[in-house]
């Protein structure tokens, strides 16, 4: 089965917007993984409008499901990771201050760049991933960093689903077919909701795990958060 890996950001904004400690972040993120997810992410952002790097250091000994930290590998950023060593981080190509993730690496032209960083974390046990367009030929670059996953950015696919849904996932097929051959496990994440994330499992082969958020917390304001949990885990199923 794929894994849910759910992105607790928004709910980090939410907290924010006020101030305080409501929602309380780390006790959100024990619930999720008790409703059922298999996986927590967090994606820290240099000026911490959401997550906090205190968030992440203070959730670390309490989650008992796989941790999944994202980010732009600024010196910063990777002296967070190999303190807190998560069990898998994922690398984005995020400039600072990017509202959200909406592109994948260029793994030829920043070949040498990864490779360095890659080759740090998996030094220290941690499993990395790559955000990745769905570009074949990147995706055999990206093999040569050596990363254990690549990640691909779903946003097209949720973009074209409602008007070509079989369009839509067509390049998403190819290339989880170009990441087995390149002995790459497969992610994916980005605008995936209870409409797509079904169609999408079932014609992307090899699918290991899923990182959702904005969708899935916006969704349990309407269902509530153990129930959303489920749904989407159904929709894995």
């Amino acid at each position: 089965m794929t894994k849910l890996s759910v992105n607790i950001n928004k709910l980090a904004t939410l907290r924010n917007a006020r101030g305080g400690n409501r929602p309380n972040v780390e006790q959100s993120a024990v619930d999720i993984e008790r409703f059922g997810a298999q996986g927590i992410t967090v994606h820290p952002r240099p000026d911490e409008r959401h997550i906090r790097y205190a968030d992440v250091r203070a959730l670390k000994p309490l989650l008992t499901t796989e941790f999944n930290i994202e980010g732009y590998p600024n010196e910063r950023f990777i002296q967070l990771v190999l303190e807190v060593r998560p069990a898998q981080v994922t690398l984005v190509p995020d400039p600072p201050g990017v509202l959200t993730s909406n592109a994948g690496w260029d793994a030829r032209a920043r070949k040498a760049e990864l490779k360095e960083v890659i080759a740090r974390f998996r030094a220290a046990g941690i499993r990395t991933s790559i955000f990745m367009e769905t570009d074949t030929e990147q995706i055999a670059h990206a093999a040569e960093t050596g990363t254990d996953r690549i990640e691909l950015y779903t946003g097209p696919y949720a973009e074209q689903y409602a008007a070509d849904r079989e369009a839509a996932v067509a390049p998403f097929t190819r290339a989880a077919e170009a990441a087995a051959q390149a002995g790459l496990g497969l992610n994916a994440g980005h605008d995936l909701d209870l409409t797509n994330l079904a169609w999408f499992k079932a014609h992307v082969p090899g699918l290991l795990e899923v990182s959702i958020g904005h969708a899935l917390i916006c969704d349990a304001l309407i269902y509530g958060m153990e129930n959303i949990v489920q749904l989407y885990l159904r929709e894995l199923r």
